[in-house]
């Protein structure tokens, strides 16, 4: 049996397996239409069947399963295939820290802030 690591997968165009962080966003899509299409195969569905499941056409389905389709036909498609448990392991729900929650002072943080150039002492010209 082949273990790997989560953050892992199998390239199949490189041959070997790559770190999510290696490769590319349209990589990452494409493997996860291939993953898509394996849990829909693994539970004895067509396309169709799962177009009309989730409220979309088949080419929609065929899309998704190639690494192309819109977000909310993705959630659409783990819906119909009884998926969407799935999302707490792709994207868990983050909390905020202690520390930013003391920062705020019970406020709900709105946006990031940009990062502040340091600036460094200048050095004598001696």
């Amino acid at each position: 049996m082949d273990i790997k690591p989560k953050n892992i997968i199998n390239a199949p165009n490189v041959g070997h397996y790559m770190s999510l962080d290696e490769i590319s966003p349209s990589a990452i899509a494409e493997e996860l239409g291939n993953r898509l299409k394996q849990a829909r195969l693994n539970a004895n569905m067509t396309q169709v069947e799962v177009a009309e499941l989730a409220g979309v056409t088949r080419k929609s389905v065929l899309n998704a399963e190639k690494g192309k389709t819109q977000l909310e036909v993705l959630i659409a498609i783990m819906i119909a295939l009884k998926l969407t448990q799935q999302l707490n392991n792709f994207l868990p729900v983050v909390e905020i820290s202690p520390i930013q929650l003391a920062k705020l002072q019970g406020q709900k943080r709105q946006r990031a802030s940009r990062l502040r150039p340091t600036i460094e002492p200048e050095s004598p010209e001696w």
